[in-house]
């Protein structure tokens, strides 16, 4: 299978990027699959019963980074 790859990258308030991470975390908890819209385009990725969580801090000087990856 060939890479498929949506990549999306913006600027939001803290509220709205939480608002995000809990329709996420809705979605992982109550199906077995996500739903993302974008660009006029629908995708569904099958989530497994069970996935690989990793979650890493970067502290720099001048900026932070909270990075979180589920992988299957």
């Amino acid at each position: 299978m060939e890479l498929m790859e949506v990549s999306e990258k913006e600027r939001l308030s803290r509220e709205a990027a939480a608002a995000r991470l809990h329709a996420l975390a809705d979605a992982l908890a109550r199906n077995n699959e996500v739903e993302f819209e974008r660009g006029g385009l629908r995708f569904k990725v099958h989530v497994p019963d069970e996935i690989d969580f990793k979650l890493e801090i970067e502290i720099e000087d001048e900026e932070r980074e909270l990075e979180i990856e589920l992988k299957w």
